[in-house]
């Protein structure tokens, strides 16, 4: 699915506020896989993702295959993800949820402006470099930034 721009400057909702970016970024990312989920717009994802939500796919690319090595041991994961479909330059945003105006640092929305979210997931399997998760809430081939052991279930 392309990805769909995002929205324009002008579409606000009542109260909200969008400021002109910077003309550059100040770091680079390397996205090290892709998450594959069944939800293709942001209407169909879950705010949250659910213990007992669909098994998701996330395909490390090749390259970073020995870097999991171990990650089995651990029943539960942080994975840690781009919004990359998600506008960046709201600074107040209007929940459809409660209607009140709110700093988008005071929300979990993915409009901010690093759309990195993160979301503990219980790890099903890994066969290869392809991870079986279950509670996700990401849109189908969003960019995977990093995986992390879950503190609660780490060894160290």
């Amino acid at each position: 699915m392309k990805d769909e721009p995002p929205e324009a400057e002008t579409d606000l909702r009542p109260r909200e506020v969008a400021v002109a970016l910077p003309p550059q970024t100040d770091a680079g990312v390397y996205f090290i896989g892709t998450i594959h989920t069944p939800w293709h717009t942001r209407g169909e994802c879950p705010k949250r993702g659910s213990p007992d939500g669909p098994i998701c796919s996330i395909v490390v690319a090749e390259r970073w295959q020995v870097a999991l090595t171990d990650l089995a041991d651990h029943r539960r994961i942080q994975v840690l993800y781009w919004m990359h479909r998600a506008r960046r330059d709201l600074v107040l945003q209007t929940p459809f949820r409660t209607g009140k105006t709110t700093g988008s640092f005071a929300l979990r929305s993915p409009v901010r402006p690093n759309p990195i979210a993160s979301s503990v997931v219980d790890l099903v399997a890994i066969e290869g470099t392809t991870l079986q998760v279950r509670g996700l809430d990401c849109l189908d081939g969003t960019p995977l930034i990093d995986l992390k052991p879950d503190r609660a279930t780490a060894s160290s």
